[in-house]
């Protein structure tokens, strides 16, 4: 018996089937190369965070009272390299509190809510402030430079240092990270720059909930 040709439509048939296979393999292959680059950058990036999330885990029951509305990091990752000024206008970011627990608070004299839990972070940096520690509180007023000063001065806020950025730029940059939703927006951020847990909206910081809260993220 001799091989006969297959007919015309078997072949074509064929031929598109071998077509699709290969195609859908070459997009296998591409979707595996962007994953797995992708999951690649994001462990690298966070290769740093991976004590933060041991911290994390201990942090959990203690988000509770009065800070009942932190949401503790589940995945900590690090924060962008955000950028502001201090009180003399020199250049600061939140990498040169590496190696220091910081609860970065963004406010505004705008904002309500904002100017009444300043005392309280005022309480907290006063009870806490350490080289270990520091209530690095973010002033996003945009328009009067004068003003944020000004207000603080009036309120008897003098622990705290005087920090800001006046494109409002360090809101933005965390609205695009995912960790701002409103104001204030606080941060609670280890040595390595990753966040161990945030909050939108005001709290009651000087509390024994909000200390005890702290402290433990102080424990290494």
């Amino acid at each position: 018996m001799t091989d006969q040709p297959e007919p015309k439509r078997a072949v074509s048939v064929r031929r598109l089937g071998i077509i699709a296979a290969g195609g859908l393999a070459g997009v296998a292959v591409g979707l595996a190369a962007v994953y797995g680059i992708g999951a690649a950058k994001r462990n690298q990036t966070d290769a740093a965070c991976r004590p933060a999330a041991g911290l994390a885990k201990r942090l959990a029951p203690f988000a509770r009272g009065e800070v009942a509305a932190v949401n503790v990091a589940t995945d900590p990752v690090r924060l962008p390299e955000l950028s502001f000024t201090d009180a003399d206008g020199k250049p600061r970011t939140i990498a040169d509190w590496r190696g220091r627990t910081i609860l970065l608070n963004l406010w505004a004299t705008w904002c309500v809510p904002c100017r009444k839990e300043m005392p309280a972070l005022e309480a907290l940096q006063a009870k806490l402030g350490s080289n270990a520690f520091e209530v690095v509180a973010v002033n996003i007023d945009t328009r009067d430079a004068a003003k944020p000063k000004a207000w603080l001065k009036e309120v008897g806020i003098t622990r705290l240092g005087y920090y800001a950025d006046q494109s409002a730029k360090v809101f933005q940059d965390l609205k695009v990270a995912g960790k701002a939703f409103g104001m204030p927006t606080t941060i609670l951020i280890d040595g390595a720059g990753c966040e161990l847990g945030n909050l939108a909206g005001p709290a009651e910081w000087a509390s024994e909930d909000a200390v005890k809260l702290v402290e433990a993220a102080l424990k290494r």
